[in-house]
């Protein structure tokens, strides 16, 4: 799908990938863009800088998405890209997470998307043509070591992502599935972590190849390329990929325990 001209909504717009994104999507000639963000002051200011318009919302409540699409609708008559791009990192390990918090990062990193596809895809199917873009990550094709909530339902996103390529891409509806490892953003402020062991990227170089994947209407973006070999790897063998995470996970263990220490 080309770009220009296109109407785009873009959730998690205050900053980061979101933010990137909406500036990409006006450099390549979108017609309008709605910056979505439960930090309003902060999509508000994206929003003047792409001559866009702001609206707040908690995208893990089903109303709020609504919401937006309603505002979206209003302000161009319809959207045609739909990227549902907030996330959270939740809380790290397994048990020290409660029910309450599982909710919540179920709510705001799978929910979302669900509510997204449920509520634009029937003004898209209607037209013949639409494209989502679902921003996920490596750890929902891998793992992440040291957080079962995001490990979980970043995997969860990736693989409604897919079930909505397989199910109505046929019938018009384009969908990329956005996996990067660490981008800086206000989520790796404290640093990368293991995430980082392929480097730090940009949000405007991963917004750039979002809207590539766009363009050549591929499913996967994958800012960090060794992503599709461990991929690769894991495919192959999985019991012995698994014995390579636990050695990290080890050295991950062994890495925080003079931490914990103090």
């Amino acid at each position: 799908m080309e770009i220009k001209d296109k109407r785009v909504v873009v959730t998690g717009a205050a900053s980061g990938i979101g933010k990137a994104l909406c500036i990409a999507f006006k450099e390549s000639g979108a017609k309008s863009i709605v910056c979505v963000d439960i930090n309003i002051e902060g999509a508000i200011e994206t929003a003047n800088l792409v001559k866009g318009i702001a609206v707040s919302a908690d995208v893990s409540k089903e109303s709020d998405i609504i919401n937006v699409i309603d505002k979206a609708n209003d302000l161009s008559g319809g959207i045609d890209i739909f990227c549902s791009n907030a996330g959270i990192g939740g809380n790290p390990g397994f048990f020290e997470s409660d029910t309450s918090d599982w909710n919540h990062i179920w709510g705001v990193n799978v929910q979302s998307h669900i509510y997204a596809a449920k509520h634009v895809l029937p003004q898209m199917m209607e037209r013949g043509e639409g494209y989502l873009v679902n921003t996920s990550s490596a750890a929902g094709l891998l793992t992440q070591l040291g957080a079962a909530g995001y490990s979980v339902t970043k995997a969860a996103a990736v693989s409604f992502a897919e079930w909505i390529k397989i199910t109505y891409g046929n019938k018009g509806i384009g969908v990329s599935c956005l996996c990067p490892q660490a981008v800086r953003t206000a989520m790796t402020e404290q640093g990368p972590g293991v995430a980082g062991v392929d480097g730090m990227l940009e949000a405007d170089v991963v917004a750039n190849d979002v809207l590539n994947a766009i363009r050549e209407e591929r499913f996967l973006v994958l800012p960090h390329p060794e992503v599709a070999e461990y991929m690769q790897r894991k495919a192959n063998d999985r019991d012995r990929w698994i014995g390579g995470m636990q050695r990290l996970q080890k050295q991950y263990e062994d890495f925080l325990t003079p931490m914990n220490d103090k």
